[in-house]
């Protein structure tokens, strides 16, 4: 059976059972506090939570999710992957364990023929929760499980809770017995691995609260609805049912693992022996097709490749594959040979991939020349570190490694790899501390920007008695009522002058921050006090909330209150939300519809819009871009807003952001009806002539596949070009030249520049070749051997030391000879050192006496016995170190 046979039968089954099958929610997660949907459960979580009123009382789907949390163990094991499907069943307060233990067992036993998925009964195991009777007695007798089939199990494999007070439950779980040849008897108690987890229900009843661990927490009473919440992992079953060893075989996933064998000419075993011979080069393959098919529904569902967030993590998985083929002998580009074979397995669940495959490929193609450049790139950075760290006798260091994979994105394992070829050890203990403080501070980052992560139970409960009534699209004064003062997330009574804190409203006409609009801001005034309004954000769908500070008297709770927005503020952000949308018709119009919007943010005067695209714009583009855009503004098109169904605007062709979650009403923003119509909640200028004008300040790559535009518009964009005309003017003014000529003048100022700097080189060296003449004859007798040490003072670089020291060698002659010459280059002390044959001879080696100069000056260096050099932080420890050289050269 194919794993969208199996999808399909899942959802036939349920829906036969008066279940509403809900489509898959996309990879990108509504939930601010997720990147991705990492479980089946999340789209309804708002449901599971009472936070939301469902729209039916059952619903069943099957939820495609990714998990990268352990991205590292892909492929070592065959239990893990990054992409994977969750069929999944959900009561909202209808039926319970009566209803949904024998649902499962129903659809699994079921005979194929008669629309189930055919399991053996006597293939079937089952755990319950140690206390969970009730549980225990269905399955034993109304569904007539064996009791030395049932097995009771604690709770920290056996009970749900989301870690925090909340609603919590029981589990039961359905698990597989593979059979004898993979592990002991004794059922899931005694092996997991023959013994594996198909289908895990789980049942909520219980609120819990002092929750200090999984395990340890009180159960405060029972959920006056209890919630159903089921998971099947689709590949574990499509496992079972095609008859394969695991997830890396079955039909999705097995055709690009053998795509990849072929192009690498290896041969895939399947083995998790790290003692096997074939065992690297398995987990290499099993990397390429996981990462493949998760790049692939990534890229689809709207993910671009970045340095952060989301498209961190389709980058990292893109790169990922391609190294694992370059590990595997594969150094050409391997995604146009690999990501067809994914689409083609992934197609029959998913259509979109096929259909938007241009796009999709375009994308991923692009990222991994990228990557291809990447790896030639740091591979002449990395060879260069090697050479040092070799001439010094000391590993690649942990630091360097870092900067290799911090700079040039180059992985750690070819690192390792390329400097092993070159006998070369590198300190990858000192890496991985470099990128753990890295992540920590990254994660430190997220945790103070991310709202998500704060404890919204204060909003929840504020929403609960009703939602902020927004009055901002028709009006931007009016009178309200304080609903809360919120001072460091908690409730107070008032706020006196000076104080910072939020403002819950029953009504307000502030636009809070939302659909890339920057928030507006204001006053809110009543009976002796004023409050300055500074951001306006919503925690929670529904709820807006006003953070301010008291600038004179007392406001309390409850007050009643006038809400005023600057109008002249909002006015501006209006003109470029406006804009934005002028742009994205503009992109659509010279571009073509692939130019699909990728985020925006705008604020009062002040634009940007970041779009699908492969390649940088030109200059004649950019410029038709702001003639179409311009063009719209002095047309004066009226700019119309619709409240509609959703399917009603997606039928009308109302363009949708991808990864954006809309309710079932949603606000359609028309310009000029079709030429640009979008699905938007933002606020904007009733006609296009009220923009004024808008100028482009520059276009950008803001990761592969994806560019970013900046604009400003109104007085804003006067601003600009009345800035850009003074400096011109200016120009003008200095270089005695009409503006019509001026960029011919400054061409010709830069050669001649240009010429001059060529000129004071060739000069330079010159005097240093002087220098050497002059100096040779400050030579001193060193115990036998000729030695000159010389400050050189100001230098350019090691360069003109090397040339200088080279020179001074030749010219002291065949006689045991050295030259220890040294400067200051961009305000750090380099020194030179270099010994002719005869000095060798006589025990007089360049590296060891760079390595003792370069200690005196602070740093480091190294290099061959007849020319090193070395580095340091302390200029003024100059003359101590040659004069360490000179005795060293004395004392040997």
């Amino acid at each position: 059976m194919k794993s969208h046979e199996i999808a399909e039968r899942w959802i036939e089954f349920f829906t036969s059972k008066g279940h509403t099958a809900v489509p898959s929610a996309s990879l990108i997660s509504s939930d601010p506090s997720l990147l991705f949907t990492v479980a089946g459960m999340v789209p309804f979580i708002p449901y599971l939570t009472a936070r939301e009123e469902p729209p039916y009382k059952r619903a069943t789907s099957v939820q495609k999710c990714i998990r990268t949390a352990d991205i590292d163990e892909v492929g070592k094991t065959v239990r893990h992957g990054t992409f994977f499907q969750m069929c999944g069943n959900f009561s909202f307060g209808d039926y319970f364990k009566e209803k949904a233990i024998p649902f499962a067992w129903e659809l699994l036993t079921t005979p194929v023929a008669d629309g189930g998925f055919g399991l053996p009964v006597d293939r079937l195991w089952v755990t319950v929760y140690t206390e969970d009777e009730e549980a225990l007695s269905i399955w034993r007798d109304v569904v007539g499980v064996a009791p030395d089939r049932i097995q009771k199990i604690g709770k920290e494999d056996n009970y749900w809770s989301t870690g925090q007070p909340g609603p919590a439950g029981p589990c039961s779980e359905i698990f597989y017995d593979r059979g004898a040849e993979y592990g002991v008897e004794g059922g899931p108690i005694a092996d997991e691995t023959r013994y594996i987890e198909i289908w895990n229900l789980v049942f909520m009843q219980y609120q819990i609260d002092n929750v200090t661990s999984k395990v340890d927490f009180d159960v405060v009473g029972e959920l006056p609805n209890k919630n159903i919440d089921t998971g099947l992992g689709l590949e574990r079953l499509a496992m079972i049912l095609q008859g394969v060893e695991n997830m890396y075989e079955t039909d999705q996933v097995r055709p690009v693992l053998d795509k990849a064998a072929a192009l690498s000419g290896k041969q895939y075993t399947s083995t998790e022996d790290p003692a096997d011979p074939h065992h690297t080069d398995d987990v290499r393959l099993r990397v390429v097709a996981d990462h493949i098919r998760s790049a692939l529904m990534l890229i689809s569902d709207g993910v671009t490749p970045s340095n952060e967030g989301r498209g961190y993590v389709l980058r990292r998985l893109i790169r990922r594959a391609v190294r694992a083929m370059r590990l595997l002998g594969v150094e050409t580009a391997v995604l146009p040979e690999l990501l067809p074979v994914s689409r083609d397995a992934m197609k029959g669940a998913y259509p979109l991939v096929e259909d938007d495959f241009a796009r999709i490929a375009r994308i991923a193609y692009a990222e991994e020349r990228a990557f291809l450049r990447t790896i030639a790139s740091g591979t002449a950075r990395l060879e260069e570190a090697v050479k040092e760290s070799k001439a010094a006798n000391t590993p690649l260091s942990g630091a360097e490694a870092f900067a290799l994979h911090d700079t040039y994105g180059f992985p750690i394992d070819l690192t390792l790899e390329m400097a092993g070829e070159a006998g070369l050890a590198v300190d990858e203990a000192g890496f991985r501390t470099l990128m753990l403080e890295q992540r920590d501070r990254a994660r430190k980052d997220a945790k103070s920007k991310k709202s998500g992560h704060a404890d919204l139970t204060v909003f929840h409960e504020l929403l609960a008695q009703g939602e902020t009534v927004f009055t901002g699209y028709t009006e931007l004064e009016g009178e309200g009522r304080v609903r809360s003062i919120l001072s460091h997330g908690a409730p107070v009574a008032h706020a006196a002058t000076g104080d910072e804190v939020s403002i819950v409203l029953d009504e307000t006409p502030f636009y809070a921050e939302a659909g890339g609009q920057a928030a507006d801001t204001g006053l809110i005034t009543g009976d002796g006090f004023v409050v300055e309004v500074l951001d306006v954000q919503k925690p929670v769908k529904g709820l807006s909330v006003h953070k301010a500070i008291v600038r004179e008297g007392e406001l309390p709770a409850d007050a009643l209150v006038r809400a005023a927005v600057d109008r002249e503020r909002r006015h501006a952000a209006e003109q470029a939300h406006t804009g934005t949308h002028i742009v994205h018709a503009a992109l659509h119009q010279i571009l073509g519809p692939e130019a699909l919007q990728r985020g925006s943010f705008n604020k009062a005067g002040y634009l940007r819009f970041d779009f699908s695209w492969g390649e940088g714009l030109s200059a004649a583009t950019r410029s038709e871009i702001e003639e179409v855009s311009n063009i719209a503004i002095r047309n004066n098109y009226r700019v119309n807003t619709t409240v509609m169904d959703l399917t009603a605007a997606k039928a009308l062709g109302a363009t949708a952001l991808f990864g954006e979650n809309y309710g079932s009403e949603v606000r359609v923003v028309e310009i000029d009806g079709a030429w640009s119509r979008e699905l938007c909640g933002g606020t904007h200028v009733d006609s296009t002539s009220r923009i004024g004008s808008l100028t482009l300040l520059g276009e950008q790559s803001v990761g592969s596949g994806n560019r970013r535009v900046e604009a400003f518009v109104g007085m804003d964009a006067f601003r600009h070009l009345a800035a850009e005309r003074a400096l011109v003017s200016s120009l003008t003014d200095m270089l005695k030249v009409p503006s019509n000529l001026l960029q011919e003048r400054v061409a010709a100022t830069l050669a001649k520049l240009k010429a001059a700097e060529k000129e004071l080189e060739r000069l330079r060296r010159e005097q240093l070749s002087a220098a050497a003449g002059n100096l040779a004859g400050t030579a001193v007798d060193a115990n036998g051997v000729t030695v000159i040490a010389h400050d050189a003072g100001q230098v350019s670089g090691a360069d003109d030391l090397r040339a200088l020291a080279l020179d001074l060698r030749r010219r002291l002659g065949s006689a045991p000879a050295t030259v220890a010459v040294a400067g200051a280059a961009n305000g750090r002390p380099v020194i030179l050192i270099a010994t002719n044959e005869a000095a060798r001879d006589a025990g007089v080696k360049a590296g060891a006496l760079v390595k003792l100069a370069a200690g005196v000056l602070g740093g480091g260096g190294g290099g061959k016995p007849d020319v090193a050099q070395g580095g340091g932080t302390d200029v003024a420890a100059i003359p101590a170190a040659l004069a360490a050289v000179m005795n060293a050269v004395k004392d040997r």
